[in-house]
């Protein structure tokens, strides 16, 4: 354990923790209320930060900011290096004359933002002597998991949907995770795997259970801020599903924020799927506590019924001055082809609705003229190959092996 943490902090009820009294939730407000917040010594955390930025180790890719994450020391098994993930100017494709920054987190060793807590996770979870990892997942996350416990050595159980895309669950299964294929809905899956950690003690690395995760997910702001040479956006905008990102983002630049490091938190937007869309509910109806429904969307990666880190989520819009806004998935899969054929980036479904619901965003008023702004693509459309088939217009014309039919395809 980092030994800068000053306590963890229930997201529900506010009460602290010191660290190492509790691994998980709040034991007052439960599973799904209780999530935790870890929280730093802010002036120690700065003076470490920024030595550690000004001569980083080569090739340490989010390690750089080990003084801000919750492990101890950079983890003792070989991993894919990764990080800083590309950060593309995209100003062709800005609202109201602004400027565009599009950071492609699709490039990350197994094609999702998840890796960020992945890596993490399994870091934490060796530090504690854990023997298996367990986690739910649509996919993304035990994709990802699979991977860096197969490089560190460490056994992992992973529930996911039936309905899990093949590419996914075959990355699993490649990286010798075993896999358990819940015949139900994701929230199902997150319900067992959260019921085996506590019957057989494994880990958990189940998002807005295990605090360590939004740790590494709040990466991204750290690598945004040092990208644009160390200074923050106008607006970020996410794709949301359980919450966990949009809350890992808001973690890292209000960490920036707590070390004097950034002067405001740039404002930050979720987008969700219509078929999706509790926390677009609950932020318009003003409340913190979300009703569950059922979800449906073709952007699997983002389709929860009942969002796990909801708190978290929805704060981080409110206090940033952001918004909540829902598209359809006609508009997630026009946004896939924009983002290809505009900006060279091959997105899923899930990590394309972020930049689909630039446009609600400036028509409502949420991003104005002529502001900077930065949107996540959380996952590559390799993840969802037929999600990109849906996206894409039209099937390859069939010919015989002569010139003549490419000029006949070509005169017609």
């Amino acid at each position: 354990m980092n030994p800068l943490i000053d306590h963890l902090r229930c997201d529900a009820c506010g009460r602290r923790f010191a660290p190492g009294e509790v691994q998980y939730t709040c034991p007052d407000c439960g599973d799904l209320h209780g999530t935790l917040a870890i929280h730093y010594r802010a002036d120690e955390a700065r003076v470490a930060l920024l030595a550690r930025l000004a001569s980083p180790p080569a090739g340490e890719g989010i390690w750089r900011y080990l003084p801000l994450l919750p492990v101890a020391a950079e983890p003792d098994f070989t991993h894919p290096p990764f990080g800083p993930t590309p950060l593309l100017a995209a100003d062709g494709l800005a609202p109201a004359g602004g400027r565009l920054w599009i950071k492609d987190d699709g490039r990350n060793p197994s094609g999702s933002f998840k890796d960020r807590a992945s890596v993490v996770g399994v870091a934490d979870a060796r530090e504690r002597g854990a023997e298996i990892l367990t986690a739910a997942s649509t996919g993304n996350a035990a994709s990802s998991v699979s991977l860096f416990c197969a490089c560190a050595g460490l056994p992992a159980v992973l529930f996911v949907p039936k309905a899990a895309p093949a590419p996914k669950v075959a990355q699993l299964l490649l990286f010798g995770a075993r896999v358990l294929a819940v015949d139900g809905t994701y929230d199902q899956a997150f319900d067992l795997s959260l019921e085996a950690t506590e019957r057989f003690g494994w880990y958990s690395r189940s998002t807005a259970f295990n605090p360590v995760l939004g740790e590494g997910k709040k990466t991204v702001a750290l690598e945004l801020w040092e990208q644009l040479g160390r200074r923050v956006p106008d607006s970020v905008v996410v794709p949301v599903g359980d919450g966990c990102i949009i809350g890992g983002v808001h973690k890292g630049f209000c960490d920036l924020h707590a070390l004097g490091l950034i002067e405001r938190v740039p404002r930050i937007h979720g987008v969700q799927a219509r078929g999706s869309n509790a926390l677009v509910r609950a932020f318009d109806a003003g409340v913190e506590v979300v009703a569950p429904i059922e979800a449906e969307t073709l952007a699997d990666s983002i389709s929860v019924g009942q969002p796990r880190d909801a708190r978290k989520a929805l704060r981080a819009a409110r206090d940033s001055g952001g918004r909540f806004v829902a598209v359809d998935d006609a508009e997630i899969l026009a946004a896939m082809r924009t983002l290809a054929r505009r900006a060279g980036v091959f997105a899923a479904p899930a990590g394309a609705a972020g930049f689909a619901g630039l446009r609600r965003l400036v028509e409502g008023g949420a991003i104005g003229e002529g502001e900077e702004t930065a949107v996540l693509v959380t996952g590559n459309g390799l993840k969802d190959v037929a999600g990109a088939r849906r996206a894409a217009d039209g099937e390859p014309t069939v010919i015989p092996p002569t010139l003549a039919a490419v000029e006949q395809v070509l005169a017609d």
